[in-house]
């Protein structure tokens, strides 16, 4: 393998990589870096997440860029605020010894006149969130009619996140002799037509097959209800004292809620998702980082970015609505030459979910059952007794204790000393799993599945199918067009032959009937019908139900193609899937003093 010398670097660029502990380039970097620095064509690269894409397409740009030039000469786009702020801080990192460049990170939840005045100073390179870009440009203070490069970072995400018309307006604003470079960790269809509509003949580079898991990451999945997904999550943290993990939902509020539940069972855990004030979440990701909190419990988008070497797990409460990022996900863990495990938690109806990402990952993921209360109280034990075991002693600093100490243990024999230890440190949690019921029992009337669908959510007919080509995405997206309300939370979605249902935030029931009728939207030309039904999800959706309320409404819909069928953190998409939430009644709710958690004092 070449050095990042041998790929046509300056010194000052080689120190700075040097001082941060780079010696090889990786394969994206070996291959993309010569490719930039050598030729001014287009370039599409595919990359697993941690295989060092900022650097890939970084690098050359500050190899290339003109440093007395105080004009933007490049931005990179980036979907979220994390993934930006982590962009802009690599690029200051690589800089360090490049005295005359400059780089500005903009993204919404920041004061924009700051950022103006930064901007104003001149700087070379622009990092930032669509949103916040053009919002900049519309202000005058971002000017990219000097841009030679146009980043595109997670491209398919931006576009999933509802950010094609601000893509639109940034590509507008810049010279069509920019050389553009996407750069992609999965590759779905829509990244083809972001090539398609945005590049000239793009270069494709790959490191291994497109969309491939990482080698180093282990798929297992466990079997749950509904009832006992939250209850099976703590026994995996149970299981693993020492894990360092992120577990993923797929709503805010599914995040906020299993967070809030791992922290009155007395984990180190903490949530992040786009609720939060960017001053939260960067509390909340130093914390993580610092390992200070042993769970983050996080939405997709909000955990783009997180850039963490060594964790040991990766859990999916709830499978992505879009398989590719199940790819996203696991690709958190396992990286720097680490192993990983990822974890999916699916119900039975769900199994048949993974098949579709087993093709993609090119893995097959393992059944394993859920730890039984002695399993757990095993690995606890020993893990205890381990640390116990290695722990060294300062004898000067409890050597004046130790006579006294001897005195008071000194008719207790050894074996007598070691039962009275593990049962002073361990009784609680023994206790706790003594009589823990086996969550591998689906049948048992403790595990039945709870209700399908929160009782605040109001559920709608909708007169369009699979034969209106119509899907999650497009369902997403035509519901977000009508402006029904700020973070509103779309539900359970089933798209059927001609007709589907989806459901909605109960508060916004009304709002839902009333924007449809007064926006008359049409769907491919297709006049929409929404109704109220009032059939349980319990039939599946296999049955038309019966229907209250509602019309025929005709319009037009204005992104009903976006793709935009998963929880977004954007103030672009008000919409957003939301899955079912494991209910309050739990068998297994009760914490347990170990480790892994925070302390409990009897």
């Amino acid at each position: 393998m070449s050095t990042f010398l041998d790929l046509g670097l300056q010194e000052p660029i080689n120190r700075a990589l040097t001082d941060l502990g780079y010696e090889k380039p990786t394969v994206i970097q070996e291959k993309a870096i010569p490719q930039i620095i050598s030729s001014t064509e287009d370039l599409k690269a595919f990359a697993q997440t941690g295989t060092g894409k900022t650097a890939a397409f970084s690098l050359p740009i500050l190899e290339l860029i003109d440093q007395t030039n105080v004009n933007t000469q490049a931005i990179i786009l980036s979907p979220t605020r994390e993934l930006a702020v982590q962009i802009g801080k690599n690029i200051e990192d690589f800089s360090k010894y490049l005295p005359n460049l400059k780089v500005a990170t903009v993204y919404g939840g920041a004061n924009i006149e700051e950022q103006i005045r930064k901007l104003k100073k001149g700087v070379q390179i622009v990092v930032g969130t669509p949103g916040r870009t053009v919002d900049l440009i519309k202000r005058r203070a971002l000017k990219l009619g000097n841009v030679q490069w146009l980043v595109l970072d997670e491209a398919d995400e931006m576009l999933n996140m509802g950010f094609k018309e601000e893509l639109d307006q940034v590509l507008e604003a810049t010279p069509d002799s920019k050389q553009t470079l996407l750069f992609s960790a999965t590759f779905p269809r829509e990244v083809e037509a972001i090539a398609k509509n945005y590049m000239t003949n793009p270069v494709e580079i790959t490191s291994g097959q497109k969309n491939q898991g990482s080698d180093n990451v282990s798929h297992e999945y466990y079997l749950v209800t509904e009832r006992t997904r939250y209850p099976a999550l703590k026994r995996v943290a149970d299981l693993n004292p020492d894990i360092y993990g992120i577990v993923f939902c797929r709503t805010r509020r599914e995040t906020q809620e299993v967070a809030n539940n791992l922290i009155k069972d007395g984990y180190n855990a903490d949530a992040l998702h786009g609720d939060l004030s960017q001053a939260q979440r960067d509390s909340v990701m130093e914390k993580f980082r610092q390992k200070n909190i042993q769970i983050l419990v996080a939405t997709d988008v909000a955990a783009r970015g997180l850039d963490v070497n060594n964790l040991t797990h990766v859990i999916n409460h709830k499978l992505p609505d879009q398989i590719e990022n199940y790819n996203h996900r696991s690709g958190r863990t396992g990286r720097a030459g680490n192993k990983g495990i990822s974890i999916a938690l699916v119900t039975k109806k769900e199994q048949g979910k993974l098949r579709p990402i087993e093709r993609i990952i090119k893995k097959e993921f393992i059944h394993t059952p859920v730890p039984s209360g002695k399993e757990i109280c095993q690995n606890q034990l020993f893990h205890l007794i381990d640390k116990v075991h290695n722990t060294e002693v300062n004898t000067d600093q409890i050597e004046g204790f130790l006579p006294g100490i001897y005195e008071k243990l000194e008719d207790l024999t050894r074996e007598e000393l070691i039962q009275k230890f593990v049962s002073l440190e361990f009784n609680t949690f023994l206790s706790y799993y003594e009589n823990a019921a086996d969550l591998n029992n689906l049948s048992s009337k403790d595990n039945s599945r709870g209700r399908s669908s929160s009782e605040n959510m109001t559920r709608f007919f909708i007169n369009l199918g699979r034969k209106d080509r119509l899907n999650p995405a497009k369902l997403i997206g035509l519901i977000n067009d009508q402006n029904i309300g700020d973070k509103i939370e779309i539900g359970a979605i089933d798209i059927l032959d001609t007709f589907s249902f989806f459901e909605i935030d109960k508060n916004f029931e009304k709002e839902t009937l009333d924007a449809f009728a007064t926006n008359d939207p049409d769907f491919n030309g297709r006049s929409v019908n929404i109704e109220i039904t009032k059939t349980d999800r319990g039939n599946g959706g296999g049955r038309k139900p019966r229907r209250s309320g509602g019309g025929n409404f005709s319009g037009r819909g204005r992104r009903s193609g976006d793709r935009n069928d998963k929880p977004t953190d954007s103030k672009k998409s008000f919409g957003r899937r939301r899955s079912e939430n494991s209910t309050s009644r739990r068998s297994d709710n009760k914490p347990a003093a170990g480790f892994g958690r925070k302390r409990r004092r009897d």
